[in-house]
């Protein structure tokens, strides 16, 4: 399977104070890379998606990489798309701090009743929320990009944020693309958003 998919790779567990530049510097030893991703949540650990010229480069970097110690982090790396059968050691380190990917907490504001909402690896950022912003009218706006499989709003320092996890690397990319400073919409206010 080549294609764009076996190219990236996921880096997740990185510092929260980490630079383009220092994952460039952990990575060009294994092959040209074409696109760097540094995603800084609100809570860290960061996480990163890095694109290779050739999917053997990406596979080096991978056994490479994977487990390495960067910074007093375990780094955590793995191809991209996540596809083949996830294992539960896959999906326990999750993305955020305590909780992962675990379900309850609620996650999706109030999606519960309609049951377990359904976490993914292809997660983005969005800052720039109105406070009146809800998870269906974030979810409604993501899904120009593609298909949502779950929605949170959350607020902290900085303002109201929010957290779209999509069913597929490809989705997730577009909408970083094509939603980044778009304009946000629900009944109550406008704001243009960053993704």
């Amino acid at each position: 399977m080549s294609g764009r998919f076996s190219r990236s790779i996921y880096v997740g567990n990185l510092p929260g104070d980490i630079r383009e530049h220092e994952i460039e510097d952990l990575f060009y030893k294994y092959g040209r890379i074409v696109d760097i991703e540094l995603k800084v949540p609100p809570r860290p650990p960061c996480y990163c998606f890095v694109e290779f010229e050739h999917a053997r480069d990406a596979e080096d970097a991978i056994r490479g990489r994977d487990g390495y110690n960067f910074d007093g982090c375990r780094l955590r790396v793995e191809l991209a798309h996540g596809g083949r059968g996830q294992s539960s050691s896959d999906r326990r380190g999750g993305y955020g701090g305590g909780g992962g990917y675990g379900g309850g907490g609620g996650g999706g504001g109030g999606s519960a009743r309609f049951g377990v909402s359904r976490h993914s690896e292809f997660r983005v950022i969005v800052r720039g929320l109105p406070s009146s912003a809800s998870w269906q009218d974030l979810k409604d706006h993501m899904r120009k990009a593609g298909d949502v499989c779950f929605a949170e709003v959350s607020r902290d320092s900085d303002g109201t944020y929010g957290v779209v996890d999509y069913t597929n690397y490809d989705d997730m990319k577009y909408a970083i693309r094509k939603l980044d400073d778009t304009e946000f919409r629900n009944p109550w206010a406008r704001s243009y958003i960053r993704v």
